[in-house]
């Protein structure tokens, strides 16, 4: 066990360095989980981490005592991990994990979310757990999204991303323009409600960025505009929860159809 109390210490340098560049996560390979569900959702899928890093309070009990107290730890002061400043209140559970080195080419006959130029943490991570939670295997994110694979989004994320296929850097238009199925976009202009809008086959969502929504270009390639109907005095959803509104609607079809 390795204790670390100094800002000066490299490694901790290293670690401030990896929570806070997604060029030095590039450059590396590397990123930062955070709380026991994601490390383990992350071990599950891919094996043993070899670096763990605790705050010291965590080694006084506790579910991360319990499931990693046994494992050969690094311990940082809890200054220190707060100061990381990945998450506003730390769990007090890290690991350095590889980011998946492949994109995974993107299925143009099965359900697929695009999203355009979403760049809240938050909110992207909070996307690909709704998308997985209504049964959808896979993401393509435009150049202006965040990065999938920075720490705040796998931490909103809470293991989506390893029951995803993700594409980052995605040509949004030209999967739109070879797509086998219905592409929808949720917009205002020239659109139908959502729950009267019939569709077919499989589905691609766009959704868009926060407060600027999905791009003229990407609306007006899509198969069909739906609204979501909001008779109370509020204009916009967030996205997550527009998204949520969205594909557990056409869930709920394919339950009711027998299809899901």
């Amino acid at each position: 066990m390795k204790q670390i109390q100094s800002r000066d210490n490299s490694f901790y340098k290293q670690l401030k360095r990896l929570a806070e560049s997604g060029r030095e996560r590039r450059k590396t390979g590397l990123t930062l989980l955070d709380g026991v569900h994601l490390v383990t959702a992350w071990e599950d899928r891919f094996g043993p981490l070899e670096t763990l890093i605790v705050n010291d309070s965590a080694l006084k009990g506790g579910e991360i005592a319990e499931h990693f107290g046994h494992r050969d730890l690094i311990v940082l002061s809890d200054a220190l991990m707060r100061d990381l400043g990945i998450v506003d209140t730390p769990s007090g559970l890290l690991a350095l994990a590889p980011m998946p080195e492949a994109t995974t080419p993107v299925d143009l006959g099965q359900d697929l979310v695009l999203l355009d130029g979403v760049q809240d943490p938050g909110n992207l991570g909070t996307l690909m757990r709704t998308a997985v939670a209504a049964g959808v295997s896979q993401i393509a994110l435009s150049a202006g999204c965040a990065s999938a694979w920075s720490p705040k989004v796998l931490r909103a994320g809470q293991g989506a991303h390893f029951a995803l296929a993700i594409t980052e850097q995605a040509d949004l238009a030209g999967i739109m323009q070879t797509y086998r199925g219905t592409t929808l976009v949720t917009c205002l202009e020239g659109a139908s409600d959502l729950y009267e809008t019939a569709w077919q086959g499989p589905l691609a969502w766009i959704f868009g960025a926060e407060g600027q929504g999905v791009s003229d270009a990407l609306i007006s390639l899509a198969t069909q505009r739906v609204r979501i109907p909001m008779p109370g005095r509020i204009e916009s959803l967030n996205v997550g929860a527009a998204a949520a509104v969205c594909l557990f609607e056409a869930l709920r079809r394919r339950i009711a159809a027998g299809t899901s």
